[in-house]
């Protein structure tokens, strides 16, 4: 079974794809960055 994010984990990695889609990455390969799937990022 996956292990599950703790909410403060999961606050951290959508800051860091605004970050990261902020500066002009895809947002495909910004979710690629922090280690989840497009659906996972689209779940949170």
């Amino acid at each position: 079974m996956a292990k599950r994010s703790k909410p403060e984990e999961v606050a951290a990695k959508l800051r860091q794809v605004d970050v990261l889609t902020a500066q002009g990455r895809p947002v495909t390969e910004a979710v690629r960055s922090i280690g989840v799937t497009e659906v996972i990022y689209y779940r949170w």
